[in-house]
């Protein structure tokens, strides 16, 4: 089985300021999953096992174009947890959420923003299957829906998550180079292969 974020230190990962969670149960996991319909990540499990949803220290993702948000990247405000008030299975969860604010039905809410609803993440199940692993799309309200790309999984998702200071930095005239290291020539392909399987 595959070993996910190895290389990571989750115990920096949250914000720990808030109230801790419930813990998540691998009971809490497949009652989840059989009410959405979909076989969720096991690197998304992982992660909430360590916190079952919260803030994140680090919460903005670059994207190669331009957002609601800003030119350059998106911004989360908490990763939502499973079983739990708010999580992706509550009652106010990703189900209610997609058909309140008339998203499409790709695959599961898995991020709130800032934006209060205007915009969102998604694990997308278009191409994979409710079986499948999931890509992880940024989804505009404010833009008429537009989707876009963000990575090829969960797992680099949460790696490629970076501070609202790096892009600060950036906008004058420092280019971090942990911003670099995003655009690797891997997450590249996975965007052209997207765009052209989604006719972009």
């Amino acid at each position: 089985m595959k070993i996910h974020f190895e290389n990571f230190d989750l115990k920096t990962f949250w914000d720990t300021e808030e109230e801790m969670p419930k813990k998540l149960t691998d009971k809490m996991v497949e009652k989840a999953e059989k009410r959405l319909g979909y076989k969720l990540p096991r690197s998304y499990i992982e992660l909430l096992k360590t916190r079952n949803g919260g803030f994140p220290v680090n919460a903005c993702f670059p994207t190669q174009t331009a957002t609601s948000w800003a030119e350059d990247h998106i911004a989360i405000e908490t990763i939502c947890g499973i079983g739990v008030e708010d999580g992706i299975d509550d009652e106010y969860g990703s189900q209610y959420l997609i058909k309140e604010w008339g998203y499409p039905e790709i695959g599961i809410w898995i991020c709130n923003c800032p934006s209060a609803g205007h915009d969102a993440v998604f694990l997308d199940y278009r191409e994979c299957g409710k079986d499948g692993e999931p890509q992880i799309v940024h989804i505009d309200q404010e833009n008429d829906y537009k989707i876009t790309f963000l990575s090829k999984d969960f797992e680099t998702f949460i790696n490629g998550l970076v501070s609202e200071d790096d892009f600060e930095e950036k906008e004058n005239g420092i280019e971090p180079e942990i911003i670099s290291a995003i655009y690797s020539n891997d997450l590249l392909k996975n965007l052209e292969e997207f765009k052209k399987k989604n006719n972009y």
